[in-house]
């Protein structure tokens, strides 16, 4: 055989090699390591939210340990590997933690995390043993027997991302008393009714007002009917990129005196895409760039907002993309941990 057809038979011998070789699986998504908006703002005397950069390592997967992993001082790595049954309650978090759940199925189910200090109303202004610098991520949430997940008494630099939050007693994610410099980004939030809280009460201005700076960018509120988030005092709360589906009551509700700045948001049949008059003392809300699309109903706006780029900077995804974006590559299982 001539050389030329030596090499014409080994070229397609290659190539067909090639075609029957399975096509290579598609890449996790990089994880982040570092939050976008507010628990990545300087403040407070905490710079950024780092988690527990710099400490041990720890892999749990039985409750007791991971009670007492969480709990410990210091900063430390808590691996979660599995899912994890906790007793009923609500289980301590100390400053310092990241939380992360090792592949796609793993979590919590039957107790929440409580990252704060006990609830205290003569305490106005954030105490020096505040909790802080808190990280939980790539984790599920199921069956709590009160919240998944209670943030409170002036914590602040917490970052709850890429989780999967459900059928909770109370809350998914409630967020209270005076905390602040927080985000919540890229989660996944569905078969619950009360999802996400931002202030408790409508009398607690004292611990509130000037707190409660939230971003909230990235979700999945999967057929979630309210709080999503409702809002009390905090100004700006951050409402951006995020895709709501289904909420038969309502997206953001934002009362109470709290000022929302709602942008770039896809609304799928939700019956109030966004209000500042739910109940009770009515808030502020500014809407720009969203999509309405299917049975979705008017926005109610109004007031004014504190404009969140004077904190940090970000970048708005174009909202036609964001619910194919969210659908993809909200929840566990996504980045690579």
């Amino acid at each position: 055989m001539h050389r030329s057809g030596t090499v014409l038979l080994t070229a397609l011998a290659a190539l067909a090699a090639t075609a029957a070789a399975p096509a290579p699986a598609t890449p996790a998504v990089p994880a982040e390591s570092a939050p976008t908006g507010f628990a990545s703002v300087d403040a407070w005397g905490q710079r950024g939210t780092t988690g527990g950069a710099g400490g041990p390592t720890v892999t749990v997967s039985t409750a007791a340990d991971l009670i007492a992993a969480v709990k410990a001082e210091g900063p430390r790595i808590v691996r979660v590997n599995g899912m994890i049954t906790l007793p009923a309650g609500m289980y301590d978090v100390s400053s310092d933690k990241t939380i992360v759940g090792v592949g796609a199925s793993s979590g919590i189910s039957g107790g929440g995390l409580n990252i704060g200090l006990p609830a205290s109303d003569s305490v106005t202004s954030p105490p020096a043993n505040a909790v802080h610098n808190v990280i939980i991520r790539n984790l599920t949430f199921k069956n709590a027997s009160d919240d998944s997940i209670n943030v409170q008494m002036f914590s602040h630099h917490i970052w709850i991302d890429h989780n999967d939050l459900s059928a909770g007693y109370d809350g998914l994610i409630d967020i209270k008393r005076g905390a602040s410099y927080i985000t919540v980004s890229w989660n996944h939030t569905h078969h619950h009714t009360k999802n996400m809280l931002l202030g408790h009460s409508d009398k607690n201005a004292a611990q509130d007002t000037g707190r409660l700076k939230v971003t909230y960018h990235h979700n999945w509120y999967d057929r979630t009917p309210q709080r999503n988030p409702r809002t009390r005092f905090g100004d700006p709360v951050h409402i951006y990129n995020n895709y709501f589906l289904d909420n038969s009551d309502t997206g953001p509700a934002c009362n109470a005196d709290s000022g929302c700045f709602v942008e770039g948001n896809y609304f799928e049949d939700v019956e109030e895409p966004m209000t500042n008059s739910y109940s009770g003392p009515e808030g502020n809300l500014v809407e720009r760039n969203n999509v309405f699309a299917g049975d979705t109903g008017e926005p109610v706006t109004g007031g004014s907002v504190e404009d969140p780029a004077d904190y940090y900077t970000y970048t708005v995804d174009d909202p036609r993309t964001v619910k194919e974006t969210v659908m993809r590559e909200a929840g566990p299982g996504t980045i690579g941990l």
